[in-house]
């Protein structure tokens, strides 16, 4: 096994390792997490919401939230690669593979590290926090009788849900209100693929297009949190939240781990060093018609009767 197959597939272990050890860990909750046991008040108006379908289902969420991104990574690394002939290309167990293979591998790794990263850190929140969603009531008939005086104004614990025909899996999700998912999950992707379209779309024959599938993916993620609470299955904060968690987890990921705009940011620095260095080199010159900094700044001042010469220090 030759040198460059050992570094590859040592970093295949590695990255495969990371992926599967926050997946088992999301996988955990979804499958055995028992959320906080959160108690309710009978006046409480925003959970007698009625039950409604989701707009936006789970399976749509993922789907377009991961197929659309690594679509559009995969064919901008290639048409990137295209254009930037010269890159070395890598050597696995004596197949020659492209560079922008190896690029794509490095985009979308980082991208999903980061999307498993967002469900990860959402449902940390929503086990430990237990908030009831708006259709709490609707969907868990709690047996409490909230007609009576001395239940209102009361917080109540000790309940048992009476609800027919409910799943355990939908009474375990009642409790799952804060954060919202589907706010966060798709505020991190589409953030995300907004930035990577401002790296990688470069075409010249419009101003506007970039923009406009920028604008495309940011107000996905925005219809999929709006509906969050039009469908009654967050309260407004619980999207606010998890808009907010997915968009600074975005950020987080895109400079600090992918370092989408390294390249960017690279020449611009050496341009203002350049500049830097031609104005001291201009000071340093002392040819006729031209002002050293070592020499004191002068001034000629007009007059009637003549010419005054103000001289004023360095």
């Amino acid at each position: 096994m030759d040198r460059s197959t050992r570094t590859i597939l040592r970093k295949l272990v590695i990255d495969f390792l990371c992926l599967l050890i926050v997946g088992m860990v999301v996988l955990y909750f979804f499958l055995f997490g028992k959320p906080f046991k959160r108690g309710f008040f009978c006046n409480d108006e925003s959970l007698y919401h009625p039950y409604a379908n989701s707009t936006v289902t789970s399976a749509m969420l993922y789907i377009t939230g991961l197929f659309l991104p690594i679509c559009v990574m995969i064919i901008g690394e290639y048409v990137h690669s295209k254009k930037s002939p010269g890159q070395s290309a890598m050597v696995f167990f004596g197949y020659t593979i492209p560079p922008w293979i190896v690029k794509a591998y490095s985009k979308i790794g980082v991208f999903g590290f980061g999307a498993i990263s967002t469900t990860l850190i959402t449902d940390i929140a929503k086990y430990n926090i237990g908030r009831l969603r708006p259709h709490f009531m609707t969907a868990c008939v709690p047996n409490v009788d909230c007609s009576l005086p001395e239940n209102q104004h009361r917080y109540i614990e000790d309940f048992t849900c009476t609800a027919t025909n409910v799943s355990a899996r939908l009474l375990k999700e009642i409790r799952l209100s804060f954060p919202s998912g589907h706010s966060s999950f798709s505020a991190y992707t589409m953030v995300y693929l907004a930035m990577y379209l401002q790296l990688r779309f470069t075409w010249r024959g419009s101003r506007l297009l970039k923009h406009f599938l920028q604008l495309i993916c940011l107000s996905m993620a925005w219809f999929t949190a709006m509906s969050r609470v039009s469908n009654y299955k967050h309260h407004w904060s619980d999207v606010l939240a998890g808009s907010s968690l997915g968009i600074i987890i975005a950020l987080i990921v895109a400079f600090c781990i992918a370092d989408l705009f390294k390249k960017k940011r690279g020449p611009s620095v050496d341009v203002d060093k350049s500049k830097a260095c031609e104005y001291e080199g201009q000071t340093e010159m002392d040819a006729e018609g031209t002002q050293t900094e070592s020499r004191p700044l002068r001034s000629v001042t007009p007059t009637y009767g003549g010419t005054i010469t103000l001289t004023r220090g360095a």
